[in-house]
């Protein structure tokens, strides 16, 4: 077969002498695909349709950086033709589900382990429960025995006497002209539903504090000891001269009665809410009045 140049068209470069281009720079012609079998053709085709849904379905963004090739597309790669990347799209969407998977997995643990930890910490650092407002004043005396009623709540027995609460000393004195034993010991309370208000402690006691020392439930301010007339403790005047009972306002009831009095009877209800047993005459009618600016009531103070 011959080949002619056409008049004034310029050959080639690569043409020879008579046009035609010299065989030794003719290209070897590249071998045709391996076909697969129709089995494998099957097979690829389903794996190319499931994959490419999947992709699709998923939402997936293909990487377009060239990666490095692994055993499992080298096989695929093989096949040739777009089925192969079809495939290796499948396997890639594959390991980034395998990938996410165990990440959510790992972040459940953390998750589960970071609540652990918050109820650990929050365990650890329950705040303790407050101390009680007020205490029990009698809580170490021995032979402890309620006897009656009257101006105050009158006791038997000795041993160290303690404030309700925190408190400051208005009056001590172990001569006190009108009580028997000559025991007078008042204080303030400064904090509590009472605060404001001030106690007495009478007759059968040793003051071990001063005037204006600041005390706490864990103050010993007295001593009793057993001189027959036992003590007596209740409301004192905001003066630190008397009982409350001998106020106007409180029915102006001394030391003649008639008992028990009202601010008695109050007193004697905040000593049996701290634990201390009920004097005899607790269920009897009262006398006078409680004034305005006394609880009523003293539930829950310890």
């Amino acid at each position: 077969m011959s080949y002619a140049i056409p008049r004034h068209a310029k050959p080639p470069r690569s043409a020879g002498k008579h046009g035609r281009a010299p065989a030794r720079h003719r290209k070897p012609q590249a071998k045709p695909a391996r076909v697969p079998k129709p089995a494998l053709a099957v097979t690829m085709a389903a794996a190319v349709t499931v994959a490419g849904a999947a992709a699709a379905g998923a939402g997936f963004i293909l990487p377009t950086k060239p990666r490095a090739l692994t055993p499992e597309s080298t096989v695929i790669r093989s096949v040739g033709g777009g089925a192969t990347s079809a495939l290796v799209s499948g396997l890639e969407m594959s390991r980034s589900l395998s990938t996410f998977k165990a990440a959510a997995d790992l972040a459940d643990q953390n998750s589960v382990k970071a609540a652990a930890a918050v109820r650990r910490k929050h365990h650890r650092q329950a705040p303790k429960p407050a101390p009680p407002v007020y205490v029990n004043p009698l809580r170490a005396v021995t032979g402890l025995q309620p006897q009656r009623i009257d101006m105050g709540a009158d006791f038997a027995g000795s041993g160290p006497i303690y404030p309700i609460g925190n408190a400051v000393i208005t009056s001590a004195t172990s001569s006190s002209g009108g009580w028997p034993g000559g025991g007078w010991i008042c204080y303030q309370l400064t904090d509590g539903p009472a605060a404001g208000l001030v106690v007495y402690v009478a007759e059968d006691v040793q003051p071990t504090v001063s005037v204006g020392t600041k005390v706490t439930p864990t103050t010993v301010i007295a001593n009793m000891f057993s001189g027959g007339a036992g003590i007596e403790t209740g409301w004192a005047m905001p003066n630190s001269a008397s009982a409350v009972s001998q106020l106007a306002e409180a029915g102006g009831i001394s030391g003649g009665g008639p008992f028990p009095t009202q601010v008695g009877v109050n007193f004697d209800a905040l000593l049996q809410a701290l634990g201390v047993p009920a004097a005899p005459n607790a269920g009897q009618s009262a006398f006078g009045l409680l004034p305005s600016n006394y609880p009523g009531t003293w539930s829950g103070l310890h």
